[in-house]
């Protein structure tokens, strides 16, 4: 970072109010956002960064990077220097260097690594990716922003096959028991969550790990002690041999939730539990978070004194307020959150629909096209009419609901589009309902050689009418090769429980089974003899 020369450019100390219990960090005000995107640092969004460093640093206002740095760094390594935006405003920033191995290991500090401005020790044929400058501005803080950024630093570690992430981050808690322990102590009790810094802390559970601590690294940093801790993320996939071929995300982790039904008092009530489980799947690192069919029922119960087709167009009500908070849920969590479904008013007609909200923000609606006769009778529900995948950051992907999957021709015509997995939410109220929902599941895993998901509700909910009891086992099933499983169940919840059932699915064993499979579905289809279509508007 560059400076005035009046200022330290290495000192970003910020006076806060100490916190009496070191453990205990403060909760921040979260900004609400529409949208984030997360890509690489043009020198057009300049002026945006320096004010949003400015507001980072409050009470050094010359601490920010001068416009003729930024063109540097953005000439000499343009994929390094990251920028996270919330509404289309830059509210964070990553900034790199490759650097040679052999500066990491010997005693240096940040003038040193940064060639005092020049940016000379970068070196594309470097082993280590050095992180520089990192930042969030402090009203988009507690919604995870940073971390994403130190995730983007780790795909392009991958990507450009380095060996590890290397940077050297305060402990700006430490002035406070200077006097009682030394660095390495404090830092101990760091790693053992008995005191909280909230730099180190941070660094450390994202998987960072200490190397050495540096003395005199940004002098002048008091908070500090001028001491700095060298950390480390080491690239398990470096491979000395020449540079690998970029490649996109193949193993995802899904995150399916068996949801308990129970009395809900009221929609806050609802997200409260929803929140819970979002946050275990995103603390084991779900791409995917899954929710079961009308989970939602248990509003329906300040309704029954009216009839079951006027209760469930009350519940519709709530479909928009619960798509809102979801879409929050998955720009603070870091996940692709698909809802289920709920009931949905348009038009004066009711659909079962579910929503694919996005971790950038954005979301898509689905709705059951094949409704069941249960909920054309009690409910008068209609079905959807618009078959679609959805584009995801990690792959096509189709959602279909329960009654939905017992229909082969769906799932067929999204594997046409480029379906990898299918997910299905699901409510069955008996086994044999469960059956067919769990065998036609498996087939489609065949047939289309794709991973499907299913998720379910469990338990009773007497005081719903025509919700009262539910059945379910929640899955994942696969193909039946010999790269998978040899029944095609990947994983299966215990039926009937409450929990959640965390899978990782690797995208490359349906490339290789596409190609070289013993038999090949897709592939060796009869089109000479019959095919699928769409059919648009009741015409062909």
């Amino acid at each position: 970072m560059t400076f005035s020369k009046k200022t330290n450019p290495l000192i970003r100390v910020i006076k806060k109010t100490i916190n009496t219990n070191p453990l205990k960090t403060p909760h921040p005000m979260q900004t609400k956002i529409k949208k984030v995107e997360l890509r690489n640092l043009a020198f057009e969004d300049y002026k945006q960064l320096k004010n949003s460093m400015v507001e980072s640093y409050p009470e050094m206002a010359d601490s920010y990077w001068r416009s003729e740095d930024i063109e540097r760094l953005l000439a000499i390594f343009p994929e390094g220097q990251l920028v996270i935006l919330a509404d289309g405003k830059v509210v964070g920033s990553a900034l790199s260097l490759i650097v040679d191995e052999k500066l990491v290991d010997k005693r240096h500090n940040y003038l040193e690594v940064v060639g005092n401005y020049s940016f000379s020790t970068h070196n594309p044929f470097g082993e280590i990716l050095y992180g520089i400058d990192v930042f969030i501005h402090p009203n988009y803080r507690g919604l995870r922003l940073g971390r994403r950024l130190y995730d983007a630093r780790k795909e392009l570690c991958e990507q450009l096959n380095l060996k590890s992430i290397v940077f050297a981050g305060r402990i700006p808690n430490y002035g406070q028991f200077a006097d009682k322990m030394s660095p390495k102590k404090y830092i101990d009790k760091i790693k053992s969550k008995q005191l909280h810094d909230p730099v180190l802390s941070f660094q450390l559970s994202n998987d960072f790990h200490v190397l050495r601590v540096i003395k005199n690294y940004l002098v002048g940093d008091e908070d500090s002690k001028e001491f700095a801790v060298l950390l480390e993320w080491n690239n398990i996939y470096y491979d000395e041999s020449p540079k690998l071929i970029n490649t996109e995300k193949s193993v995802i982790r899904l995150g399916l939730i068996q949801w308990q039904m129970r009395s809900l008092s009221n929609l806050d009530a609802l997200f409260e539990q929803s929140e819970f489980f979002i946050d275990v799947v995103s603390g084991y690192g779900c791409d995917f978070a899954l929710f079961p069919e009308l989970f939602t029922a248990p509003l329906m119960a300040d309704y029954n004194h009216l009839t079951e087709a006027e209760a469930i167009r009350e519940l519709a009500k709530y479909s928009d307020p619960i798509r809102k908070r979801f879409q929050e849920f998955a720009i603070s969590y870091n996940i692709n959150i698909i809802t289920g479904s709920m009931p949905y008013l348009e038009g004066g007609n009711l659909y079962n629909v579910g929503f694919l909200c996005k971790r950038d923000g954005t979301f898509e609606m689905y709705a059951k096209i094949h409704v069941t006769p249960n909920e054309v009778q009690h409910w008068g529900m209609k079905g959807g009419s618009e078959i679609k995948t959805f584009d995801t950051d990690c792959g096509k992907i189709g959602v279909m609901i329960c009654y939905d999957v017992e229909f082969p021709e769906l799932s067929r015509l999204m594997a046409d589009e480029g379906m990898n997995i299918l997910f299905v939410p699901f409510l069955t109220d008996t086994q044999n309902a469960y059956t067919r929902v769990k065998h036609c599941s498996q087939a489609r895993a065949i047939e289309n050689e794709c991973f499907v998901a299913i998720a379910g509700c469990v338990g009773n909910l007497p005081k719903v009418n025509n919700m009262d009891i539910q059945y379910a086992q929640s899955a994942v099933f696969t193909p039946s090769d010999f790269a998978f499983p040899s029944n095609g169940i990947k994983a299966e919840a215990t039926p009937n429980t409450e929990m959640t059932l965390i899978v990782d699915v690797d995208l490359d064993l349906l490339k290789e089974l596409h190609e070289h499979g013993s038999v090949r579905i897709l592939k060796d289809r009869r089109t000479d003899l019959y095919e699928i279509k769409k059919i648009k508007n009741g015409e062909k």
